[in-house]
This record gives structure tokens, C-alpha cells and sequence, in this order.
């Protein structure tokens, strides 16, 4: 049940780069049926609100509740969540709330501005956002951690007010969640899911304020209805399953690399994990660690479907063959299991975050090292940036000119709006240039 026929592949090989295509394909086709589905729900909310929300969350959650203020989780409730928790995981989630948030506060961006020869002012003004939501799994996929990493650049950016969403089907809690929301300054909690959560954020009901971004992650259901409402609001991203590349010279434990791989492959089936490195006998290794651990795990058939339906180990010519590669495939998560990964990091190009040497497994990315852990999936590294302070910031432009410079420049503008064929530009910019006849 747990046998694993991983694809082999070498970068010598002809059809390489075909081979290569097909590993990485991954369908994300509409489903339209739920696709129909999403449309429905978010058209109920928009139109009902609250009485819709609470129509869909009995329907879908199992949970009937008299009014939505019974599905407002209270502060109290939440501060009860972090006092019962195990000191153990309180104190982890504190250690890594510390680290994200230090992290994250040298990214903030501040407002800038100069003055040019003429005394015109230019610049930009960076503001945060005013309200954001983050959509948080819940029932039996409980992500604490997503909390942290969504929340807290949040907070760190200067939003004013963080909403959270987690559904809590038939009424089930997950303290861990609730906890991790109060250590991140989260303001408001809603235990909705779905859909219709998301239709809550994006459009506001009686209750439910709307929201200007909506960030985190959810199933088809939510991804699809985040894909709906974008342009209403702003998203994070659309993510696809969760990937992993390691590239390694062949001198790393072949266990720990077959673990890493495993790290990925047992979110879902639908996972890739990949290892690329110029040593074959080293990928012979690896194979027959992943032969000899996957019976050990808890998460044994995700693993070994993940690995045989999307996994490869892959033969290359040196590292710079390997950094090639991995730049074709811009992975979310690319470590550098190497003796000086510094070095072959100045080679990479694409991947959502570059995990370096072999101490730094990947999970503790995921946790606790400090960068976001909302990462671009699918190839998507080729021209977005993981999850930070600047999504929840925006920018706007300073201009300020003095009357020299309005002289100045306006017969600049003058002349460039005639050409476009736009008068009124080019009249008010010429009102403002000094008559010196």
C-alpha cells in the first residue's frame, strides 16, 4: 500500500525537458460545478448578509446558531484558549510570533520625499491598509502557524484592524488557533468557513465589516471564491500545492533529504517534492531511504502517492546544471543541501524561499525561522514574492511643484498632450506656464 515508484530523470537525456514539463503540469482547471456553487454563495451574501452567512454555515459547518453574534468568538474566549493551552506550545508560539515578527518589521517601507532644483516636492506616501481578513482552515486541518505568519505583517505593516475567519465545524475549537490569534493582535474573530466567509470579508454584511484584503489559505471552495471577489478586494494569492526542490552535492545524510522531501509530499497527494543532484549513486541512497521510512510514517499513503504521482529525483551534469534547473522549475521552497550554498544561491533566480546548507531544513520555515512561509506556488516565483509587510501597504505618489517648475515642465506636458490630441491637458498645463513676452 505504501510502495513508492518514484520517476527518475537526467538533465543529459533528449526528451528532458518534455519530461520535465509533464512533471510539473498541474491542472488548475475550474471545477465548474463548484465554480456554480461559489457564485451562488457569494450572490446570497451579498444580497442576505448575515442571514445568509448563517444559512450556509448551518448547511456546511453543521453548526445552527440563533444570530451571528453567537458565531463572534469574545476576547475573553480567546485569552481562555491561550491561558489552557500547554505551556509547552504557548512558549513555541511566542519564540516563533518573536522571530516573525522581528523579521518582519525590517521590511516596513517609509514615506519618502526630495526636492528637485526648481523647489518642486516629489515622493511617495506609504500608508498601511485599514482592515484586513485572514481566512484560517479549521475542523481537523488547524494551522496556528498560518495565523502567525499572516496576522503579525500585518500588524507589524500598521493595519488597524485584523479580522480572522476559521471555520469550526459542528462546533469543534481548536484552542491552538484561538491562542495564536491573540499573540498575533488579531481584533476579531468569526468562526466562519467557506465561502461564505469570504463573501463576508469582501462585501460586509450587518455584522461582518468588509475588509480591503483577504489573505491565508482554504480549499477549492475558498480559493475559488477568493479568485470571484479579487478586484472588490485585494488577495494574497491563488495557491497551488505545496512544492519542495533540494538540491544537494551528495554529502548530506540521505535520511535527512528523504525526510525533507517527506515534509512537503505529506500535506497532500497532490504535493511535489524533488531532488536534484549530480551524484546518481547519492539518488540511489536517497531512493532507499524513502523506501525505508515512508512505512514509518504516520501520513504513509499521502506520502507515497505524492512521491510516486508528482515526485522525481533528478540527474545533473554539476551545480550550475542544478541551479538551471531549479530556476526552470522556481519552486516555493529550494534548499541548498551543499558545502558552500552561499555560492550557488548568487545562481538562483526564482523560488519562494531559498533554505541554506544542510542544517536548514525546511521545516523550519514553515514554523519558526522568521520569513513568511506564504510562499508563490507553481511557478509563480518567476515573478511574485512570498507573503511580507509590503502587501499590507500601499503607496501613493507626492507631487508638489513650485511655480518655477510648473513653468518648466508644463511646456513639457503642453506639448506631449497635443501630440495625443488631449487639449484640456495641454491647457491646463499651459495656464500655469509664466507669460514672458
Amino acid at each position: 500500500m505504501n510502495d513508492v515508484s518514484i520517476t527518475r530523470l537526467s538533465a543529459s537525456d533528449a526528451g528532458f525537458d518534455d519530461a520535465l514539463s509533464r512533471l510539473l503540469a498541474w491542472e488548475d482547471s475550474v471545477d465548474h460545478q463548484v465554480n456554480e456553487s461559489v457564485r451562488h454563495i457569494l450572490s446570497e451574501v451579498k444580497l442576505r448578509g448575515d442571514q445568509a452567512v448563517l444559512e450556509f454555515t448551518a448547511k456546511f459547518d453543521q453548526l445552527e446558531v440563533a444570530s451571528m453574534a453567537d458565531l463572534e468568538m469574545s476576547i475573553t474566549r480567546m485569552e481562555l484558549a491561550l491561558e489552557r493551552i500547554p505551556a509547552e506550545q504557548r512558549e513555541a508560539l511566542e519564540a516563533a510570533a518573536e522571530r516573525i515578527r522581528d523579521y518582519h518589521q525590517r521590511q516596513k517601507q517609509d514615506s519618502w520625499q526630495y526636492q528637485d532644483g526648481d523647489g518642486t516636492v516629489l515622493g511617495q506616501k506609504v500608508t498601511p491598509l485599514d482592515r484586513v481578513g485572514i481566512y484560517v482552515p479549521g475542523g481537523k486541518a488547524a494551522y496556528p502557524s498560518s495565523v502567525l505568519m499572516n496576522a503579525i505583517p500585518a500588524k507589524v505593516a500598521g493595519v488597524s484592524e485584523v479580522i480572522m475567519v476559521v471555520p469550526t465545524p459542528a462546533g469543534v475549537v481548536n484552542d491552538m488557533v484561538l491562542a495564536a490569534a491573540v499573540i498575533a493582535g488579531v481584533d476579531r474573530v468569526f468562526t466562519l468557513g467557506g465561502a461564505q466567509a469570504v463573501g463576508a470579508l469582501a462585501y460586509g454584511t450587518e455584522t461582518v465589516p468588509a475588509v480591503d484584503k483577504i489573505v491565508g489559505p482554504g480549499n477549492i471552495f475558498v480559493a475559488t471564491a477568493k479568485r470571484e471577489v479579487f478586484g472588490t478586494v485585494g488577495i494574497d494569492m491563488i495557491a497551488g500545492p505545496s512544492e519542495i526542490l533540494v538540491i544537494c552535492d551528495g554529502n548530506t545524510d540521505p535520511d535527512w533529504i528523504a525526510m525533507d522531501l517527506f515534509s512537503q509530499a505529506e500535506h497532500d497527494e497532490q504535493a511535489q517534492s524533488i531532488l536534484v543532484s549530480p551524484d546518481g549513486a547519492f539518488l540511489d541512497a536517497v531512493e532507499a531511504s524513502i523506501r525505508k521510512l515512508v512505512p514509518t510514517m504516520e501520513r504513509a499513503e499521502i506520502i507515497a502517492q505524492s512521491l510516486s504521482d508528482r515526485g522525481a529525483l533528478i540527474q545533473v551534469k554539476d551545480l550550475d546544471e542544478a541551479a538551471k534547473v531549479s530556476n526552470r522549475i522556481a519552486p516555493e521552497h529550494l534548499e541548498l543541501s551543499v558545502e558552500d550554498p552561499q555560492a550557488l544561491a548568487e545562481n538562483i533566480r526564482h523560488a519562494g524561499a531559498i533554505f541554506m546548507g544542510r542544517y536548514t531544513a525546511e521545516a523550519l520555515g514553515d514554523y519558526c525561522a522568521g520569513p513568511n512561509h506564504v510562499l508563490p506556488t507553481s511557478g509563480t516565483a518567476r515573478f511574485s514574492s512570498p507573503l511580507g509587510v509590503y502587501d499590507f501597504q500601499k503607496r501613493s505618489s507626492l507631487i508638489g511643484f513650485s511655480a518655477a517648475g510648473a513653468h518648466r515642465m508644463g511646456q513639457v506636458a503642453s506639448v506631449l498632450a497635443r501630440g495625443e490630441g488631449l487639449t484640456a491637458h495641454a491647457r491646463s498645463a499651459e495656464y500655469r506656464i509664466k507669460d514672458e513676452s
